[in-house]
């Protein structure tokens, strides 16, 4: 038995302003589904966010933030964590040796900045607390002061790479133009072409008839 399949030749013979077309859509598509899945995910984290920072303030609890986002910014952390690294934090009361975690600073010459460092050590205090020795991977030495428990904002779970590049491009104008007007005007161009020819169609179809 001799299996044949028929083609159909106009599907394979595209003009160069149809393949230019069809690839700019195509990039176009990716993109906003791309981007669209971010923004589900970015929306039900401040859902959740919300959710738990009301819950707080009925129950008149101060906690940190469920979750929380940062760009990084030094190369304290290198190779794990890069400069322009993203990083997502989420609260939690289950803190080990090697998490890394993010906090405030108690150090005297770094006192109230939010740094993120591994745990290298942890002790319980006397009220029942615990206290975490931290330490950046690219650093020589552990930090010199000890990060209580209530310091701690939350433990790294999310790293995306190099997305302050991103973020920095974004927030100028050519940037704005290139990653969000753009695709955009390309798929409105493209189905008011595809419309065009939809109604060019059907009126030569009418005066045939």
């Amino acid at each position: 038995m001799e299996l044949r399949v028929k083609y159909d030749d106009n599907q394979f013979h595209m003009t160069t302003a149809e393949k230019v077309q069809f690839m700019l859509r195509f990039i176009a598509k990716v993109f906003l589904y791309s981007a669209l899945t971010l923004f589900v995910l970015i929306a039900l984290m401040f859902l959740l966010y919300y959710g738990d920072r009301l819950y707080n303030k009925k129950t008149g609890t101060n906690k940190h933030p469920l979750f929380a986002a940062y760009i990084i910014v030094t190369n304290s952390m290198v190779p794990t964590i890069n400069v322009n690294d993203a990083i997502v934090i989420k609260r939690t009361l289950k803190l080990n040796i090697n998490d890394i975690i993010t906090f405030s600073s108690t150090d005297p010459a770094h006192l109230g900045m939010t740094v993120t460092h591994r745990i290298v050590g942890k002790q319980e205090s006397d009220n029942g607390t615990y206290i975490f020795r931290t330490k950046g991977d690219n650093n020589n030495v552990e930090d010199p002061t000890w990060v209580k428990e209530d310091n701690v904002y939350g433990k790294v779970f999310l790293m995306i790479p190099k997305l302050g590049f991103v973020r920095n491009f974004l927030v100028t104008p050519l940037g704005f133009i290139l990653i969000i007007v753009l695709p955009f005007s390309l798929i409105i161009i493209y189905d008011i072409s595809k419309f065009s020819k939809i109604l060019k169609k059907k009126k030569e179809e009418e005066k045939i008839i």
